[in-house]
């Protein structure tokens, strides 16, 4: 038997129940880059990256004190390419997302005709031979297009690993593969690379947990809280798919106290011994 001070009360622990929060697990992805898009001729060729992951960090311990607030942010996903006519376009970055001292970064865009954004995740790219960059620890680079040119491009980066290149058989590059957790009770992928597209309106395929290559006058957007990447889109119609926004997800002991208080709405429960706290708006909360 123990005493064990929660919220200004007494209370009696057996065998631990009951008894404060010193530390949580954590997973916190940022926001997935958006797509690009190509609007071009039929004879150029045109295609367009995948956006990038969000950066994703998880680990255990992280160190909390009882009754001091910590602030949650959830970065948004960036927006898909909007296509003009004969035009190259990329998509946009997606925002980072912070749990207390922890931030990761937000995913690079899809590029039509350059290189990809870095980011958390680099952005796959449509012309260019040069490759995006990721975070270190949170994320990888993107993919290039085939021949440095107008080809098939490059899909987004994951925070498992580098998005794939376009090839010379039509076919885009792949997302880079997310990271699978099982914070949530059951296994999910988080924070995988959007797909790139050619010119044909063929679709690079996503990892599991990335936004499938658009293409052909389809957008293919990535899931919301995920912070995956967006699709890239090619060929005359259908704008870059949007990024994934993040998400943070927090985990302890169930027999330790619940939260005295959040805000943002987190989803709460106890699954498999596990208190869990899963915010996908920004918000708050105090142990």
């Amino acid at each position: 038997m123990s005493l064990d001070r929660v919220g200004g009360i007494l209370s009696v622990g057996l065998d631990g129940i009951n008894s404060p929060v010193t530390q949580v697990e954590y997973l916190v992805a940022a926001g997935g880059g958006g797509g690009g898009a190509a609007n071009y001729n039929f004879t150029s060729g045109a295609g367009a990256g995948g956006g990038g992951a969000g950066g994703l960090l998880t680990a255990q311990g992280y160190a909390v004190t009882i009754g001091s607030s910590i602030t949650i942010t959830i970065g948004a996903g960036g927006a898909g390419a909007v296509t003009n006519a004969n035009s190259y376009q990329n998509g946009s970055n997606g925002s980072n997302t912070v749990f207390g001292n922890i931030t990761t970064v937000g995913g690079g865009y899809g590029s039509a005709s350059t290189t990809g954004g870095s980011g958390g995740s680099g952005g796959g790219s449509g012309q260019s031979g040069t490759y995006s960059t990721g975070t270190a620890g949170q994320g990888y680079g993107g993919g290039i297009a085939y021949n440095n040119g107008s080809y098939p491009a490059g899909g987004g980066g994951g925070s498992g690993a580098d998005g794939n290149n376009g090839t010379i058989s039509s076919l885009p590059g792949t997302g880079g593969p997310g990271t699978v957790s099982s914070i949530t009770g059951s296994p999910v992928q988080y924070a995988g690379g959007g797909g790139g597209s050619d010119w044909a309106g063929v679709q690079g395929l996503a990892s599991a947990g990335g936004g499938n290559g658009g293409g052909g006058g389809t957008t293919q957007s990535a899931a919301s809280n995920t912070g995956s990447g967006g699709g890239g889109s090619g060929y005359r119609s259908g704008g870059g798919g949007a990024g994934g926004s993040g998400i943070v997800i927090l985990r302890y002991p169930s027999y330790q106290v619940a939260a005295t208080s959040t805000t943002g709405s987190p989803e709460t429960y106890i699954a498999n011994g596990w208190r869990v706290y899963k915010f996908v708006q920004s918000g708050t909360i105090t142990f």
